[in-house]
């Protein structure tokens, strides 16, 4: 079994989340997901997280809390690993995203992205188990590098 690990940003402001619009694959329609990207090679977990929020929204992300870490196997039967972080950008940050695959930036209600096309399920999960007061300390992450 081959996993691909990847990150998650949870930005909430006046009850509103920032999600980044996106598609998934050539052949989908528009989705819906938290900042959120794959970890590359020898980067540490925390600044992938702040990397992929940067390309994606534009703002940059201060990671707070660990909200969890989930797995999911996608339809095409790849397995993920998501690990997911609160944060904050600045308060006068405007979401504009960097990477030409991200169509929008928007702020919505859990209401509005579950009438949404969410990316995967592990957008809500990750938003409920938010929302339920899930933190974890950031202390939890080690990145070592033997030499």
């Amino acid at each position: 079994m081959s996993w691909s690990l990847t990150v998650a940003a949870i930005i909430e402001r006046s009850g509103r989340f920032l999600l980044v619009e996106e598609t998934d694959g050539p052949d989908s329609g528009r989705v819906l997901n938290q900042p959120a990207g794959h970890v590359d090679p020898g980067e540490a977990i925390l600044a992938a997280v702040v990397r992929e929020t940067w390309e994606e929204t534009g703002t940059v992300f201060t990671p707070e809390h660990l909200i969890g870490i989930y797995q999911l196997r996608a339809a095409g039967g790849r397995d993920y690993a998501r690990v997911c972080f609160s944060g904050s950008v600045p308060e006068d940050a405007e979401a504009v995203p960097r990477d030409p695959e991200i169509l929008a930036c928007h702020w919505l209600t859990r209401a509005e992205i579950a009438a949404g096309n969410p990316r995967s399920s592990l957008v809500l999960k990750c938003l409920d188990d938010y929302q339920q007061g899930l933190r974890f300390p950031l202390a939890l992450l080690a990145f070592n590098q033997d030499r």
